[in-house]
């Protein structure tokens, strides 16, 4: 099952284009620190790394999140198998990853919502195992998967804080007890020193970022009252994972079976009510549903659901879980649907339009008379626009793009010398502020208006500089999308 998975998404991995986030990581890994305003170092580092080996391969640079999301498979089969599944348990719960939209979604690209929820299904893969053997060597393993996801995300400490209390509630209380489990915190903190340094010399800016994207929940994703059905519709999928991932916490939380793991699904509500309260997006709790399809299918297995819902488990209803899934996250429409015959998939808007995006803006550049355009600095309002101008730009006689936005704000400033700026995106009061003539000179063409970066995004030109950079360059700082 994890291979014909693995199959579909390399299958589908060189479709339409760069996901924004991946030309975004590419840009960062172009500028290694170690850290970033908006995330800890490991993505960009992977991105360079997988760039470095095929220049300009989407379908190498995704082999990543092609094997994270084909392991989540097994690793969540291994979970039933700890929980005493035998092989029905083992195929029912891997299959609830392989038609999971979040899972499959993610699994196309490489992003942080994918290889966040691949390391936490493995540390809940070390944890439920530990439970049953007491092999303390596994925490070891534990604190080192912790040290990576905290590299990726730093979500994976606050499950180890709501995990501890319920531990010290519901039990195993001898847990928290083992100095092996104290050797792995050791060891994750090693491992995450680094970049926590970084976030306090550069004045924590990851919380700034927290503020923006509780600031973005509560608007455009609905807010907190549509947390549970994004969980549920977006992340686990319809049919098959909303339905076994209500009923393995269910079974988490009151199953005798299950009494050894029970700190578990607490740790899931636990987990969900906290990021319902700090409005973060609901892929955050993605690394708890392999744990719980887990227990919906020993289960399911040993006999316990209704009769009105066992349908469910059963081939034809994974089936129809997959067909419903794959259009809405993968690539498989023609790319000129886009928009136009059909609304956007959920990534696929994200995929498409950056090469002519920067076509636009390149056409703009080449139009300056050449003493003007050496003077020039190529600035854009989203950093998903600044990236794709890095990455496509030198291709296109167009210099390195800077953006205020997000972590791009601080991979780099425009140099003194330019004392003048081609902006894309919308008018800005920042570029106002900062220049005394402003004036629109195009708009971006990219052919569809179904994409993040629709046609008719306004190119601007700035000129009359009012002030140093290091003046004027804070003034376009943005944390928000």
């Amino acid at each position: 099952m994890a291979g014909l998975i693995a199959a579909l998404l390399l299958a589908t991995s060189g479709r339409y284009g760069y996901f924004g986030d991946e030309l975004y990581f590419l840009a960062a890994g172009r500028h290694l620190d170690w850290g970033y305003a908006d995330q800890p170092p490991l993505l960009p580092l992977l991105a360079l790394l997988m760039d470095t080996i095929a220049p300009g391969s989407v379908v190498v640079l995704r082999l990543p999140a092609i094997l994270a999301t084909a392991a989540a498979v097994v690793l969540t089969a291994l979970i039933a198998r700890e929980f005493g599944g035998g092989r029905r348990a083992q195929l029912l719960a891997a299959g609830a990853v392989a038609v999971s939209s979040g899972f499959l979604g993610t699994g196309h690209y490489l992003a942080t919502s994918t290889m966040d929820p691949f390391l936490w299904t493995l540390l809940l893969w070390l944890l439920v195992r530990w439970v049953r053997t007491r092999a303390d060597g596994l925490l070891l393993w534990a604190g080192l998967v912790t040290g990576v996801a905290l590299n990726v995300k730093l979500l994976a400490g606050g499950f180890w804080v709501v995990a501890g209390i319920c531990l010290l509630a519901v039990g195993p209380k001898d847990l928290l007890r083992r100095p092996a489990l104290w050797g792995g915190a050791a060891i994750a903190a090693v491992l995450v020193a680094p970049t926590l340094v970084w976030q306090t010399v550069n004045g924590w800016p990851q919380l700034e970022m927290s503020a923006a994207i509780a600031s973005e929940v509560s608007g455009a994703w609905g807010g907190r009252a549509l947390f549970v059905p994004a969980v549920l519709v977006a992340g686990a999928g319809l049919i098959v994972g909303a339905v076994l991932l209500c009923y393995g916490l269910w079974q988490l939380l009151r199953s005798p079976a299950l009494r050894p793991w029970r700190f578990l699904g607490w740790t899931t509500v636990g987990l969900l009510l906290v990021f319902i309260a700090v409005s973060g997006r609901y892929y955050y709790l993605a690394g708890m549903f392999g744990v719980c399809w887990a227990a919906a299918a020993v289960r399911i297995e040993a006999g316990q659901p209704k009769r009105w819902w066992r349908w469910v488990a059963t081939w034809p209803v994974y089936a129809l879980s997959l067909v419903i899934t794959v259009p809405v996250t993968l690539p498989v429409l023609p790319e000129s649907w886009i928009g136009r015959e059909i609304p956007q998939p959920a990534f696929a808007g994200g995929e498409i339009g950056w090469p002519e995006l920067t076509d636009s803006i390149a056409a703009q550049y080449h139009r300056l008379p050449p003493e003007q355009r050496a003077r020039t600095a190529v600035v854009t309002g989203m950093y998903w626009m600044a990236s794709a101008v890095e990455h496509y730009g030198p291709e296109r006689g167009v210099p390195a793009a800077y953006s205020g936005s997000r972590g791009f704000w601080t991979l780099h400033t425009p140099p003194e010398t330019a004392d003048t700026v081609l902006y894309a995106g919308d008018d800005p009061a920042a570029l106002h502020g900062s220049f005394r003539q402003v004036r629109q000179v195009g708009v971006v063409e990219t052919g569809h208006t179904g994409t993040l970066i629709p046609s008719g995004t306004p190119i601007l030109l700035a000129t009359g500089r009012t002030a140093p950079w290091s003046v004027l360059w804070p003034r376009f700082r943005n944390m928000e999308w």
